[in-house]
């Protein structure tokens, strides 16, 4: 897309890989050998301003592709890439940039883990998820960056992680205000439902006849993403909840740590 000319981090895949090849090699290798015999850091007010800040740039992507397309025109059906540099189409890509851009802030989720000796939470799932949503998502904005096909499940997940994150936000604040935080079951489910519709809506594509989407494969890619992480999320859940091996620890204490 010769409108992404110029923006930072488009130039190549590259710089996208080793960011998050830094990332993992961190995560799960150099950082837990740096904190083995540290003790962990307290930082509760870093991540109250960290999550909280996450949740007002998530409102306002949320807010960006809703004036960019998705409450002014998408149809929810076969909305195809606009190629063009109208004040709405450009306004979509600097959204798809900025969505792009916001995973590798994500990033600090993780990094927050191994700081603080949580190496439990540093699971395949989660690695796997801050990894790959970055490095798929320069391929999209890179070549498609603005159409409803490609941008609807960035929208859910904005919407996702206003809530998501706001808990994040109030468990960081401290034991004052954890009687607050008694729905964290609920957020699976929410992740849950999220990936479901990610899924319905993209499989969309199999059963429509004639829709002229530039680049198929990315609807492939995003259906493939949907379903993958509706099961493994809805493997989290069994072990979790059904099973009884990782029981909300709110449900003896009254909180979660894991924030």
């Amino acid at each position: 897309d010769p409108r992404l000319e110029g923006w930072p981090l488009m130039s190549s895949p590259f710089p996208t890989t080793f960011i998050i090849g830094t990332y993992i090699y961190f995560v799960t290798s150099l950082g837990p050998k740096l904190m083995e015999n540290k003790k962990p850091f307290e930082l509760r007010q870093i991540m109250a301003f960290y999550n909280f800040s996450v949740v007002a740039l998530s409102l306002y992507m949320t807010y960006e592709f809703l004036m960019s397309g998705w409450a002014t025109g998408y149809s929810f059906r076969c909305d195809i890439v606009d190629y063009s540099r109208s004040p709405t189409a450009l306004r979509m890509v600097r959204t798809c940039w900025l969505y792009y851009f916001s995973k590798f802030i994500e990033l600090l989720d993780t990094v927050f883990f191994v700081l603080r000796k949580k190496n439990s939470q540093v699971t395949f799932l989660h690695v796997f998820h801050h990894s790959i949503m970055p490095w798929t998502w320069w391929f999209g904005v890179k070549f498609a960056a603005g159409s409803g096909l490609g941008t609807f499940h960035a929208l859910l997940n904005c919407i996702v992680h206003v809530v998501m994150y706001t808990y994040y936000g109030i468990c960081s604040l401290g034991p004052a205000y954890h009687k607050y935080l008694w729905w964290k079951k609920y957020m699976t489910t929410i992740q849950l439902v999220q990936f479901m519709i990610i899924t319905g809506h993209i499989g969309q594509i199999y059963i429509m006849d004639d829709c002229p989407y530039q680049y198929p494969i990315f609807m492939f890619i995003i259906w493939l993403y949907g379903s993958t992480f509706l099961v493994l999320f809805l493997h989290f859940w069994y072990h979790a909840y059904t099973k009884g091996q990782r029981l909300p620890k709110m449900a003896r204490n009254g909180i979660s740590k894991d924030q």
